[in-house]
């Protein structure tokens, strides 16, 4: 479903017309109008466009974001691609300790005492030390103890799991947003609104790259790896996946 549709569909479900919203947003009636027939050069450019569907959509009831970020798509005034890294970044920075220089001097007296100490035990476990020693220079040969046998080699050592050969994404809409999706060499799988509920599986062979309207308002699967809802709080969230992904796979 384009725009000017969701406009015009979620204007008449909110019960009014064409008026009424131009009474309200102060935008002309002839530019609402063109507006739901997906024309916007009567807007005044794209950052007016923008704020016109912003404006329409807080009076019908709906959240103008998915809209904008559509809009943004298809003219080309979209913001920088966020990687997949930085979108599955934590929010808050993670604290860590500062690494301390290692204390030799305390790591040499430990290592001493654990000499004397072994000295200690080795002559309280073995007082019988002299009689062998004096029966070795005597010429009587010292027992051999046998040697154990060679433990043998595990046979439950893990196999290697193959490689894979394509990439899976599942999406689950939490809420209604807009949704893009491409695969290999651009090609599009799907483009426009998903609803709460609805759950749609792409798959492609290198890559598949997404397009969510607002952050949060899906939950992901790639490669049977369950991903969450990333970017929770957000705006738009750019995603690329290859058969790699997620990298704890």
């Amino acid at each position: 479903m384009s725009i000017g549709e969701t406009l015009a569909e979620e204007r008449q479900r909110a019960g009014l017309s064409v008026t009424q919203v131009s009474l309200q947003t102060r935008i002309r009636e002839t530019v609402v109008r063109a507006m739901e027939a997906d024309d916007f050069s009567a807007c005044g450019g794209n950052f007016y466009a923008r704020g016109h569907i912003r404006s329409i959509s807080r009076v019908i009831g709906i959240d103008p974001e998915p809209l904008v970020a559509e809009f943004d798509a298809a003219h080309g005034g979209a913001p920088q691609p966020v990687s997949a890294v930085s979108a599955f970044e934590p929010e808050q920075p993670v604290a860590f300790r500062e690494r301390r220089s290692p204390n030799w001097s305390a790591a040499m007296a430990l290592a001493l005492a654990l000499v004397v100490i072994y000295g200690v035990v080795q002559v309280v476990g073995h007082g019988g030390g002299e009689r062998r020693t004096a029966r070795q220079v005597a010429g009587t040969p010292a027992p051999r103890t046998p040697s154990a046998a060679p433990s043998a080699p595990k046979s439950n050592a893990p196999v290697a799991e193959a490689p894979r050969t394509k990439v899976e994404v599942r999406v689950e809409a939490k809420r209604t947003t807009w949704l893009n999706v491409q695969g290999d060499k651009g090609k599009t799988l799907f483009s426009g609104m998903i609803r709460e509920g609805d759950q749609k599986d792409f798959t492609a062979k290198k890559k598949v790259r997404l397009v969510v309207g607002v952050g949060g308002s899906v939950n992901l699967t790639v490669n049977g790896k369950d991903l969450g809802s990333p970017g929770k709080g957000k705006g738009v969230q750019r995603l690329t996946f290859d058969r790699g992904d997620p990298e704890s796979a």
